[in-house]
């Protein structure tokens, strides 16, 4: 990969995580307008046409040089997932934090079964699972609570949502801003988490039937 296509990458990996109507995994980095006038500069100071290239161009140099095409694209997900409004992802934040996330979030995906257990038990300790998903009420359901305190990860909610589909109908539940982004972030991130649907589905239906007996 390019300095140029780890850039169009990046691109392409903020407008899936922020625009809905954008999907990475379907247009594979397509339909993203980039030039590489505004990428490497062109022409020289005091050219009529001059224009200066991106300051953050070594970055994206050393990144293609650094990691694989595949180690680049998980890079660029690790970072927008880490923060709960992608918004604000900013270019220099990943300049200046973003092999710390990187590294933070393989060790996480690495052990992601033996987090999922660890969340999960102590979330269902005592509690039922129609209760945790409860939102007729018109407020927060417990489950988006647990994650807004940092007890469960992103990672797990969106297990649950592969196991459970339960956002479709929160989606239809609740009309709130709040919701509305983190359901953004789990349908975003949610083609990033592959995993086999029915181990994880007998972890949650093991924890369930020990926390009722």
């Amino acid at each position: 990969m390019t300095p140029f296509d780890c850039y169009k990458t990046y691109i392409a990996m903020k407008t899936h995580f922020t625009k809905d109507a954008y999907d990475y995994i379907l247009y594979n980095n397509k339909r993203i307008r980039a030039s590489t006038g505004a990428f490497y500069g062109k022409g020289k100071p005091g050219d009529k046409d001059y224009k200066k290239g991106r300051k953050d161009r070594m970055f994206f140099e050393r990144m293609s040089r650094k990691y694989s095409d595949k180690e680049i694209e998980r890079f660029f997900v690790s970072n927008f997932a880490n923060d709960v409004d992608s918004q604000q992802v900013w270019m220099s934040n990943i300049v200046k934090y973003g092999e710390k996330n990187y590294i933070e979030w393989q060790k996480k995906i690495g052990s992601l079964s033996y987090t999922f257990k660890e969340e999960s038990s102590k979330l269902f300790e005592n509690k039922k699972i129609d209760d945790l998903f409860e939102c007729s009420k018109g407020g927060h359901p417990p489950i988006l609570k647990s994650f807004m305190r940092k007890e469960i990860s992103l990672e797990t909610l969106v297990i649950y949502d592969k196991i459970l589909q339960y956002r479709i109908e929160f989606d239809k539940k609740m009309q709130d801003p709040v919701w509305e982004s983190f359901s953004m972030k789990i349908k975003k991130y949610s083609p990033f988490i592959n995993i086999d649907v029915f181990h994880y589905k007998k972890i949650l239906k093991d924890i369930v039937v020990d926390n009722a007996g």
